[in-house]
């Protein structure tokens, strides 16, 4: 059997193929659509970023300088490569690319390929040699100074101790290369942040400059594992727990069901001097097992709405459908049945706008703007403070909700009598009156306006 002879060099990935994936996932794309944008495949994207655990190589971060055009570019090698083809000379290839005519021929000299038969030059195989050329490997400071190593190591990962001074295991945590699973044990450690600990070392060692190192020298050390400095399963140790870096730009992506014209910055500047009344915030509040109340709050009024949210039929018997309702009774479908049932009842004008969270319970906002007619806005991912009267409603409320208890446990005619209890309750922000008090003297106000303009 004849033996076959591969005829080239392997298909080596390029300094010009990571940029642009790199560039995608700066801007906040998942590993897979950054691949796509970057002419490969999203297998290959998904290995690049955790290859690199999540960071850009140094070249392509966005504090690097750009590459000087004293260096000859990817595209100008393909260039040479179909000019020499061609039968064109060095001083003729020079006079085409606008270069010095030694560049060219040094270019030909240095990267051709010379595994098989006569030189050949070839863009790609003259690209992987200029690239490893050009590496001019550093090595990291936590490699090269055991002493800073060890002490990053013990303030990031060294055990607890007891007062009286006993190391404290914690629990046994078995580190799979993930992120630490919420709502499950994690290793206990000392855990400084990276940060805490570059500004430890000036007081520690205030006259030893050796001792030094950058918050994120540290993060390097842990997600790069090139560096060679500490393993990566000591990110398990971070306040995140991730094992990846998350790109700043994906941490504040919003969910896709949400447009950007329904947005907060999009509501009218009557809802936020809340000088109209009929603007409402909204929520969840959640209590054990995934049981949960709705709230709904006027702005201007601070009266409050609760919404009866009772498990589905079945919870605990029935298997899980893919892509059904969700049975706690805080799915898409059921807020939106419940926040249509309860505005409903309000007049048209107490119906103008509806500010909530990125949660995916309000799903459908489409489909609730046709049923109750009112508009729905969404707040900035992370941002609590954009529904402030909510937020302290929802706390008001917690003296009735416990967390960590059974919200389940309580009927709509439970929930009424809450909710009559808050808009019966004098309040300073409405000069000593009630959200309930303040709520009809609004109305008849505008009913007396109403009537004024009609006449």
């Amino acid at each position: 059997m004849e033996k076959r002879v591969r005829t080239d060099r392997p298909r080596e990935v390029l300094r010009e193929d990571y940029r642009p994936f790199w560039t995608a996932i700066a801007l906040g794309r998942s590993s897979g659509d950054a691949a796509v944008e970057a002419g490969v495949s999203p297998s290959v994207g998904v290995r690049w970023f955790r290859r690199a655990g999540g960071m850009p190589p140094t070249h392509l971060s966005r504090s690097s300088k750009p590459r000087s055009e004293r260096y000859l570019s990817f595209a100008e090698r393909e260039e040479i490569a179909i000019l020499r083809a061609q039968g064109h000379g060095v001083r003729a290839i020079a006079r085409q690319l606008g270069r010095p005519p030694c560049t060219i021929s040094r270019e030909l000299r240095r990267n051709v390929a010379r595994r098989h038969g006569a030189p050949e030059y070839r863009a790609t195989t003259a690209q992987w040699h200029a690239d490893q050329s050009a590496r001019r490997p550093k090595f990291a400071k936590l490699a090269i100074n055991p002493t800073l190593r060890d002490y990053v190591q013990d303030r990031l990962a060294g055990m607890i101790a007891k007062p009286d001074g006993a190391l404290l295991v914690g629990p046994k945590v078995v580190w799979k290369g993930r992120r630490a699973v919420h709502r499950q044990n994690r290793r206990w450690a000392t855990a400084w942040s990276p940060e805490q600990i570059s500004r430890r070392l000036r007081l520690d060692f205030p006259e030893d400059e050796t001792m030094r190192i950058s918050h994120e020298a540290i993060y390097q050390a842990l997600y790069v594992q090139g560096r060679g400095a500490l393993r990566r399963e000591l990110t398990a140790c971070l306040r995140t727990g991730r094992a990846l870096r998350m790109p700043r730009a994906r941490a504040r992506k919003g969910r896709s069901f949400i447009p950007s014209e329904i947005m907060i910055s999009q509501r009218p500047a009557e809802a936020a001097d809340r000088a109209v009344p009929g603007h409402w915030e909204g929520d969840l509040i959640m209590g054990l097992g995934s049981s949960a109340i709705g709230t709904l709050v006027e702005r201007t009024s601070r009266f409050t709405i609760l919404l009866h949210l009772p498990r589905m039929t079945g919870q605990e018997q029935d298997a899980r459908v893919k892509n059904g309702p969700a049975l706690a009774g805080h799915g898409a479908e059921a807020v939106r049945d419940a926040i249509t049932r309860a505005i409903f009842t309000m007049p048209e004008r107490l119906r103008r706008s509806l500010t909530w969270d990125q949660g995916a319970e309000l799903a459908q906002h489409a489909r609730l703007k046709i049923d109750a007619g009112v508009q729905v806005y969404f707040c900035d991912p992370h941002s609590p403070w954009q529904r402030g009267t909510n937020e302290n409603t929802n706390g008001l409320l917690r003296q009735y909700f416990p967390k960590g208890t059974d919200l389940s446990m309580h009927d709509a005619d439970d929930l009424e009598a809450v909710a009559l209890a808050l808009n019966t309750r004098p309040r300073k922000t409405l000069g000593w009156k009630t959200p309930a008090e303040t709520l009809d003297e609004l109305l008849r106000v505008s009913d007396t306006r109403s009537v004024a303009t009609s006449g």
